[in-house]
Order: C-alpha cells, then sequence, then structure tokens
C-alpha cells in the first residue's frame, strides 16, 4: 500500500497532530450487518432477520442473510485489519448466535466463532473492544414482549454473563449497548428500524428497560470479573439548538435535549432521570417504568463513555404553518437542518464543530468521564476503479475534519482517549440495504473482495504518524514520502 499524500487534508493536521501517541485508532462493525451465516451453527433469527422480511422496510428488499460474508473470512479480515495498523477493533457479538432464543446456555458453536475472533485479534496485537449488543434482539424475546418488557433486561444480564464466561480471560472491553436511542425511538416509536413499532409509551418503556439491562450487566461483569475490566456504554449524541431565539424554539430546544440527550446521559452517570423530561412526558400521558432501586442499578460506575457522532440538529418550535401546538394541543418539536453545509450521500450535515462542542459538553456537564468516539464515518457514492480501489476523498475529508475536531475538544479539556471509524467494511446499512457505503474498505458484494479505499490509507498513515510522536522520521515500507499532516481536535 502506498502513503496518501497531505493534500486533502492539509488544515487539519495541525490540529491532529497534537493527539498524543497512546490515543487509540481503530474501526467499528456490528454483527449483524457483516456477518452473514444468518442460518448456521445454531443461530436463530433475530429482529433484524424478522424486519428485513417485511414488504418496504428495507431498501431493495436487501436482508443480512450473506452481508459482507465476515462469519466464514473472519481471519482475511482481521489481517486487513491489522495491515491498516489500527490498534482498536470494536465489533459486536451476536445475541441470537451466542444464546439462541435469547435464554438457555451458551450456543457452543456460536461462542467459538468469538473465541476465535478475540485470539486472532490479540496475535496480531489489536485491542477488542468487545460490544454486547448492537440491535440483534432474538426474535423470541421480541415474542415474549422486547425490550419495552422489563424481563428483557434480566435476560440480556445472562447473555452478558455467558459471554464474559467464555471471553473475561481475554476481553477487558466491555461495551453493553450501542445506541439505545436508536434501539427504543427508531425501532419503537417511528418504526423506521426493528420491529417496526410506532408508540411513544412503547419507546420510553423501551429506554427505561435498555438503561436497567445495561446497569444488570455492568454489576455481572464487575463481581465475575476475573481482571480488571473497563466498562462503558455507548450512545448515539448530538446537540440541539434552537432555530431562532423566539421563546417558542428555545423551548422547543430544551425539549428535544432532554428527550434525546439527558435521557440517556443522566440516569447512568447522575443516577436520575431529568425532572423537565418527566413533565413533557407526563404531558403525553407517559410515565417512566421506574421501580425502586432502579435507578441504582442504571447508575452502576462506568469506566469509558462511547460516542457516536453524525450530525446535530436545528429545533423549532413550530410546525410548516407556524403553529406552535400539534391536533392534540401539545407543543410542536421539529427538527430542520442548518442550511448552507456539505451534507454526505444520506444528505447528512457534515458538522465537525458541534462534535467538538458536543465532546466538551459532555466533560462539563458531567465532570470525570473518559469518552471514546466510538462511531464516526460517513456514507458517500463510491466510484471504483477497474481495480476496485476507491479515491474517496470526500470520506478522506469528513474523517480529517472530525477526528480535528476530537483534538479541538480536548485541548478545551475533554477527556477523549480514541477514535473509531464507522466502518471497516462496507456493509448492510439497516433500512438503506446496502446501497449506502460507510467502509474504509470496499466489498464487492458480488465476489466479497476487499479493497481499502484512500480514506483507509489516510487513517493508517495518520495513525502510524500519531503513534511515532513529533520529530521522527518517515515509517518504514511507506512510499511517496511525507507522511500526512504535521503537529493540533
Amino acid at each position: 500500500m502506498t502513503s496518501i499524500a497531505p493534500s486533502v487534508t492539509a488544515q487539519h493536521d495541525e490540529l491532529i497532530g497534537l493527539l498524543p501517541p497512546h490515543f487509540r485508532f481503530g474501526a467499528a462493525t456490528s454483527a449483524f450487518q457483516i456477518e452473514g451465516a444468518a442460518d448456521e451453527d445454531g443461530r436463530t433469527p433475530s429482529i433484524w432477520d424478522t424486519f428485513c422480511r417485511v414488504p418496504g422496510a428495507v431498501d431493495n428488499g436487501d436482508t443480512g442473510d450473506v452481508a459482507c460474508d465476515h462469519y466464514h473470512r473472519m481471519p482475511e479480515d482481521i489481517a486487513l485489519l491489522a495491515s491498516l495498523g489500527l490498534d482498536t477493533y470494536r465489533f459486536s457479538v451476536s445475541w441470537p448466535r451466542v444464546q439462541p432464543g435469547g435464554r438457555g446456555p451458551a450456543n457452543p458453536a456460536g461462542i467459538a466463532f468469538y473465541d476465535r475472533l478475540v485470539d486472532e485479534l490479540l496475535a496480531r496485537d489489536i485491542t477488542p473492544w468487545l460490544t454486547l449488543y448492537h440491535w440483534d434482539l432474538p426474535q423470541e424475546l421480541q415474542d415474549a414482549g422486547g425490550w419495552p418488557a422489563r424481563d428483557t433486561a434480566y435476560r440480556f444480564a445472562d447473555y452478558a454473563e455467558l459471554v464474559h464466561e467464555r471471553l473475561g480471560d481475554r476481553v477487558t472491553h466491555w461495551t453493553t449497548l450501542n445506541e439505545p436511542f436508536c434501539s427504543a425511538v427508531l425501532g419503537h416509536v417511528e418504526g423506521i428500524h426493528a420491529p417496526g413499532g410506532r408508540s411513544l409509551a412503547d419507546g420510553v418503556r423501551a429506554v427505561h428497560h435498555l438503561h436497567l439491562a445495561h446497569g444488570l450487566a455492568v454489576q455481572r461483569l464487575r463481581a465475575a470479573a476475573r481482571r480488571p475490566l473497563d466498562l462503558a456504554v455507548t450512545h448515539l449524541l448530538g446537540t440541539s439548538r434552537p432555530a431562532t431565539e423566539s421563546p417558542a424554539d428555545r423551548e422547543a430546544a430544551r425539549r428535544a435535549d432532554a428527550i434525546g440527550f439527558r435521557f440517556y446521559l443522566d440516569p447512568i452517570l447522575r443516577g436520575r432521570y431529568p425532572r423537565d423530561l418527566i413533565d413533557d412526558l407526563a404531558a403525553h400521558g407517559i410515565e417512566i417504568p421506574v421501580r425502586d432501586g432502579d435507578l441504582q442499578v442504571i447508575a452502576s460506575p462506568i469506566d469509558t463513555l462511547g460516542v457516536n457522532y453524525y450530525r446535530s440538529m436545528r429545533t423549532s418550535g413550530v410546525d410548516e404553518h407556524g403553529a406552535a401546538t400539534d391536533a392534540r394541543g401539545l407543543p410542536v418539536t421539529r427538527n430542520l437542518p442548518h442550511g448552507g453545509l456539505p451534507v454526505t450521500g444520506l444528505g447528512w450535515e457534515v458538522m465537525p464543530h458541534d462534535l467538538t462542542d458536543l465532546l466538551v459538553r459532555v466533560s462539563r456537564d458531567y465532570p470525570g468521564t473518559p469518552m471514546v468516539v466510538t462511531e464516526n464515518g460517513a456514507a458517500y457514492q463510491d466510484h471504483p476503479d477497474a481495480h476496485g480501489y476507491v479515491d474517496d476523498t470526500d470520506r478522506t475529508a469528513y474523517l480529517a475534519a472530525h477526528l480535528a475536531a476530537v483534538a479541538r475538544a480536548r485541548g478545551r479539556g475533554a477527556d477523549v482517549r480514541g477514535y473509531f471509524a464507522w466502518s471497516l467494511l462496507d456493509n448492510f446499512e439497516w433500512a438503506y440495504g446496502y446501497d449506502k457505503r460507510f467502509g474504509l474498505v470496499r466489498v464487492d458484494y458480488a465476489t466479497q473482495t476487499r479493497t481499502p479505499k484512500r480514506s483507509a490509507l489516510w487513517l493508517r498513515d495518520t495513525a502510524h504518524r500519531i503513534r511515532r510522536g513529533p520529530g521522527e522520521g518517515e515509517a518504514e515500507g511507506t512510499e511517496g514520502g511525507t507522511p500526512v499532516g504535521l503537529p493540533v481536535k
């Protein structure tokens, strides 16, 4: 592989160069999006297997049945990860592969796959960063009530303990949940993710039981630990700014912040739900189903907060016709784009400056919380050449701008210790199917050929430059002379 010339990212090089040599550089994936082998070795269906069969739920009728065939190509993929010089791999475990049906003992063939994966990573000096739940709830547990049902939290704690029994002797970094917002709101309120529900009350119940599942799992893992563990939860976060300075817009931004930000961080890091959120939900006739002792469990201490960031929104307190209340008489909360900003292939505005503000806010409002950016990336329309190589200057520039934003946040006091790009591979992108590509590595789905893109080579060179520190010479084995950047997010 050759080095990447610095021209695309020169404006961010000085900031990125201030990251410390021990800063983590990684890539992230999730089981359902890459593994395939949907009905092999005892795996049972998840809610996403079911949702993919709902007509119109997923673009082009795509499914995760084969995906990137990572289940059969895992050693090749870990070798590829190692060739990119990344020191950490954030992956998720498939609950229905390890514990078919969501109850009972571990499936020997299923857990053996992750046993081999961890060994492959450690053999290449890559840190395993394990996520226990990335949205693939066993369908049998959904049939029993899913996340709106309290019992699912206890089933998750049992599952977490099963995985730890097999991998806890080698895996130090454990994340309980990925993006409870998406599981609860996209899956139970907006209906665009599995299981496809449309009930605010169910969504609120799901959030609380996801929090409870997290806390129970943290307690189980701490009690069973054979070595010091770094326990985390990962949240999808963004900022909610008023569209104007009008009282209606400012109040709408407060509501959006309460239900989209503080609903997730306050119970885990402060041991309580926001009072204003409780009042907002009461206006809808909804109560968070807290029982005695729940909040103490939910607030069980963690070691790291995972932050997934893609974009932020402006919030308006009036609808498109200027009305401040809806047909039920409830206040309007409407998200709007900022306008005038570049957008990704999904139409998401590119806002690295808000990542800086977000990380600084978490550091200020929840002091003493170490963070890792556990997902950040962009889908663009990739155009491979005859050899499958993608010269994705847009994605490279996106990563550079957001990594510089992390460095800037560190300069303002935020304790951010790593950055993981989403995603290592092009993959099944949930309701978008396979058309939207976030990968550092192109996957030709017809042949399963993997080809690192320009962005992958840039991240490799950048990680190497940061690790070796200032004042050292060019890396052995690179071509093209100057590595990306000089010494500053």
